[in-house]
């Protein structure tokens, strides 16, 4: 079959979703490659046309086309299909059964895992997709990618770029193919090392070249139209954003003025107060204390207070006998208690310069059992009566 218009959309009309009618169909397409441009343009066409179910036939056959163009290197179905694929992939699941869209899921998995469309090709559909199921449940996930709302990870203030960088990368995809086409369509028709066709065939070429060159020429417009938005977006943007810096640095200056100002003030203050105090004020050195002072100013003399430490075993040495106790021979034979306090020791010795006195054999007897009578200033009648009392 000859390759027109109508003999393409007969063949989209009886495309099927058999494996079988899918191949044969792709072959057919992949066979006229050279018309690649105007075979997408004719496939999106039908896409619109369809019902949601029927449209998910469309999207198997542009998956069979791009993968088996994909692995012969051949790049002209792939450059053709890459700035629609996302809007036919998002016209195809949107309104569809949750088992259609499930498969279309499928299909973009594959293409991604595989590396079938170029990265913002992929990116620009899965956003796509994105918006349809935020705006549906409120966020779900497609595949590996969340799709949860695209306000809920872009700023509002970024939305416009978005919008008018999306439009760009698709006009730009619009153009590459447009001018692939036109440039080698125009290689061909007017390259002199070519022999010209017959004339009315080399009419239609040339007819067809200057629609091509045409559609080139509208996608360069539009190319520029968006590719001006989107720098009109980023100049309103920076201009926002360059008021709002003017705007903090000069708030940056005024809290560094009040700063400065209120340093001055603590300083002019801790001065003042540091000349209130005495000229021959001194401030005590770390871990010193401060003598207290009365409400005039004068300080106020300390307590003397008496150590609690004993006094050394030196300042005593004539109050002790350092001879050990068992050698002790006190005067005239009798024995006193060692251990005791400095002034029973005293005591002790001053009895022992008196001798016994003799009496009765009981108290006699009495006396030796015990120590000797001390003279501690005994009255004088009291010591003569107890003499004659001891001479009876």
């Amino acid at each position: 079959m000859a390759y027109n218009e109508d003999a393409v959309l007969s063949k989209l009309s009886a495309l099927t979703e058999t494996h079988e009618s899918i191949a044969t169909t792709a072959q057919w397409i992949m066979f006229h490659r050279r018309h690649a441009a105007q075979t997408v343009h004719l496939w999106l066409t039908k896409l619109k046309d369809l019902p949601s179910p029927k449209r998910l036939n469309m999207i198997y056959l542009a998956n069979e086309v791009t993968q088996q163009s994909k692995a012969r290197n051949k790049d002209d179905f792939l450059q053709a299909f890459s700035p629609f694929i996302a809007d036919a992939t998002a016209l195809s699941y949107k309104g569809a059964s949750s088992d259609i869209q499930n498969k279309l899921r499928r299909v973009v998995d594959v293409w991604r895992e595989r590396k079938i469309f170029p990265m913002e090709v992929q990116d620009a559909i899965d956003s796509r997709l994105r918006e349809l199921d935020s705006a549906r449940s409120g966020g779900t996930m497609f595949g590996s990618t969340s799709l949860s709302s695209p306000a809920a990870a872009v700023p509002p203030e970024l939305a416009p770029l978005v919008t008018s960088q999306q439009a760009v990368i698709k006009s730009a995809q619009a153009l590459k193919t447009s001018l692939t086409t036109a440039n080698s369509d125009y290689s061909k028709l007017m390259d002199p090392a070519h022999a010209p066709p017959q004339a009315p065939v080399y009419a239609a070429r040339l007819n067809g070249l200057l629609k091509n060159l045409a559609n080139a020429e509208g996608a360069v417009t539009e190319c520029i139209k968006t590719r001006e938005e989107l720098i009109s977006a980023l100049e309103k943007m920076l201009s926002s954003n360059r008021q709002a810096l003017e705007a903090e640095q000069s708030q940056l200056r005024d809290l560094g003025t009040r700063k400065t100002a209120v340093e001055e003030k603590k300083q002019a203050i801790e001065l003042s107060i540091i000349g209130g105090l005495p000229h021959n004020a001194q401030e005590p050195a770390t871990g010193e204390e401060r003598a207290p002072s009365s409400s005039d100013g004068h300080d106020i003399a300390r307590p003397q207070v008496e150590a609690l430490t004993p006094p050394h075993v030196q300042d005593h040495d004539d109050l002790y006998d350092h001879r050990p106790s068992e050698q002790q021979q006190p005067q005239n034979g009798h024995s006193h208690p060692t251990g005791s306090a400095p002034g029973i020791e005293m005591l002790s010795a001053l009895a022992s310069q008196y001798e016994s006195v003799p009496t009765r054999q009981a108290k006699k007897r009495k006396i030796d059992e015990t120590a000797d009578i001390p003279d501690v200033g005994i009255d004088a009648d009291v010591a003569e009566m107890i003499q004659k009392e001891s001479t009876i």
